[in-house]
């Protein structure tokens, strides 16, 4: 069949090599897609905001199944317009995207259904939520309610810095995904990625992962939309990977099914393991970035005809296969990332000599090529993945790739990997 893909991130890439391997796929179409997309598919100029535009795009070509990759389309309900068009889409509707879309719809689901979160309260006005704070004090987490492109997030040590995130938020700095805020208490632990492929009443979790999202090496500096990933995650044991689906992830399902709202697609709970258990620190509606770029190198089994299950509501008796190795993804970002950009636009080289190592995967973001530059044209650019036996040998591979790679301008962490390689029995 026909697919078609909408994204232009690293996601992407990691989705579309996968896509383009499976044997279900007669032609992969990209929208927007980047210059590594462009591999693996046919990039197409396509406003992924105009539904109708969409759906004409699709009759046109014959797509048999559209993919949606970032947050953005799901929550404006891309997948609605395509399903009352008649094209099977791989993501969840409009209101079940607000899982991640509404950091406060999240919050509340958890309240009612007992599924186990950080303390918190929800204000829709500076004054209200200044008080909860002189009330509650810090070290205390703020968040903007709606999507913020993950800046809307700020762990606050000081009331100072609270407040200073508050006024922030109130004073129109994220647009609409600040019109409400979620407060709520800063949990202790150790933060881990966790996948489901869902298909409204049944969830097949992923392999696991752990992402480094603070900008710098030591995990400090302000937070990301992710600095490197790896896979397996050591942390997250058989035992606590079914404890986070018998109180999370099932009971999730099970509340969403039970709102007339059942969840298809990848359900992605950002976690923290307390000494208490498992908590949601927040969901997302799709694989991760840069998790996809650990993920989707270590999947064996046929990604489209996954997705076509859960579209189709048949999940149950599906399952995942693994490969055995352990992958890991440095992300490349251009300087002054999270904040200003230092430039845009700056050449990137060495590309070839990075990919041509084995076990190793250059995986593009925001990239672009002028006639024969590739070009930078955002924050984070490129994500290398190293694959091997060990966590250990997976860094080892995926550095050595990075230092082949020549691009002034850009700069990445050095440390990805450490909490887990400093862990007993994780290592060469």
């Amino acid at each position: 069949m026909n697919i078609l893909l909408i994204g232009s991130g690293g996601r992407e890439h990691a989705l579309a090599l996968a896509i383009a391997g499976s044997p279900s796929c007669d032609r992969l179409f990209v929208a927007p897609g980047n210059a590594g997309t462009a591999a693996h598919g046919e990039n197409v100029s396509l406003d992924v905001a105009d539904h109708d535009a969409v759906v004409a795009f699709c009759r046109e070509k014959d797509v048999g199944l559209v993919v949606v990759g970032p947050e953005g389309p799901l929550v404006a309900g891309l997948v609605d317009d395509l399903a009352a068009a008649g094209i099977a889409a791989f993501g969840p509707r409009r209101v079940a995207a607000q899982l991640e879309g509404s950091k406060g719809y999240t919050k509340e689901l958890c309240a009612e259904y007992g599924i186990p979160t950080a303390a918190f309260a929800r204000f829709d006005a500076l004054e209200p939520a200044l008080a909860n704070l002189a009330a509650t004090g810090a070290p205390i987490v703020v968040k903007a309610d709606g999507l913020a492109a993950g800046k809307g997030v700020v762990v606050a040590e000081t009331a100072a810095e609270a407040e200073e995130a508050l006024r922030a938020i109130f004073s129109g700095a994220l647009g609409a995904a600040g019109a409400s805020v979620v407060m709520e208490e800063k949990l202790e632990g150790e933060e881990v990625s966790f996948f489901a492929l869902c298909d409204g009443k049944t969830a097949l979790p992923l392999a696991s992962a752990q992402d480094h999202k603070r900008v710098f090496d030591g995990d400090v500096g302000p937070n990301t939309g992710g600095m490197g990933a790896y896979s397996p995650a050591p942390v997250l044991t058989p035992a606590l990977a079914e404890r986070v689906m018998a109180e999370i992830v099932r009971p999730t399902l099970v509340a969403m099914a039970e709102r007339g709202t059942p969840f298809v697609g990848i359900l992605y709970a950002g976690l923290m393991l307390t000494a208490q258990g498992p908590k949601l620190i927040e969901y997302n509606v799709r694989f991760g970035d840069p998790e996809a770029q650990v993920l989707m190198p270590r999947l064996a089994s046929d990604l489209v005809a996954a997705m076509l299950a859960a579209c189709e509501g048949r999940l149950e008796g599906i399952d995942l296969r693994w490969r055995d190795d352990a992958a890991l993804t440095v992300v490349l970002a251009t300087r002054g990332y999270p904040g200003a950009l230092e430039t845009t636009g700056s050449t990137i080289g060495g590309l070839e000599r990075a990919g041509a190592l084995p076990g190793v995967s250059v995986f593009h973001a925001a990239t672009a090529r002028e006639g024969e530059r590739l070009v930078a044209r955002g924050g984070r650019v490129l994500a290398v993945t190293g694959t091997g036996r060990t966590l250990a040998a997976a860094r080892d591979r995926a550095y050595e790739a990075v230092d082949r790679i020549d691009w002034p301008e850009g700069f990445h962490r050095r440390d990805i990997g450490w909490r887990a390689l400093g862990r007993d029995g994780v290592g060469s």
